[in-house]
């Protein structure tokens, strides 16, 4: 993907313009739904992740949230949340949380950009480190959910490091 230069996305006034040019350069489908709001969609290992970039011009902020394809019901909300802790607590850059009206499980992260320009290295980064972290657990959350694991269990079996190649 073409890098664009500070330059550049700096005279955009508005940074979901230079968002939709980051994924698009993935080749992932996405949708402009408002002048401030943009949707999309990441294929990835475990499911497509749905991508949501909301900016806040009155902030000068970026609300980034990527949702998993696994939806929790309402008698698991309670449990849920000591494994989203558990996992917030071994990442620096965004948060897991969980949508209490329809149950789905979502990665999100505030970006702020009052008084900086829009770099496209940062844009990627986010959706990267989001990607990533959501990569990384997914498997402790569908452990949780679907096979009925607690939420130490959970994440301790989703974190083991295999060797080798089966």
């Amino acid at each position: 993907m073409p890098a664009l230069t500070s330059e550049a996305s700096s005279m955009l006034a508005n940074p979901l313009d230079l968002m939709e040019q980051v994924i698009g350069g993935h080749g992932w489908t996405f949708e402009r739904c408002t002048p401030t709001e943009m949707a999309a969609e990441a294929p990835s290992r475990w499911c497509d992740y749905g991508l949501f970039f909301s900016w806040s011009a009155e902030l000068g902020a970026i609300l980034f949230t990527c949702a998993f394809d696994l939806k929790a019901a309402p008698t698991q909300h309670s449990d849920l949340y000591e494994l989203i802790g558990l996992a917030n607590e071994q990442i620096w850059v965004g948060h897991f949380s969980l949508d209490t009206e329809d149950g789905v499980l979502l990665f999100r992260h505030a970006l702020l950009l009052r008084g900086t320009p829009a770099v496209t290295d940062v844009f990627e980064d986010m959706i990267d480190i989001a990607l990533a972290e959501c990569e990384r657990f997914y498997p402790a959350f569908r452990f949780f959910l679907h096979a009925g694991l607690d939420a130490k269990t959970a994440l301790a079996t989703a974190m083991i490091d295999c060797q080798g190649e089966a």
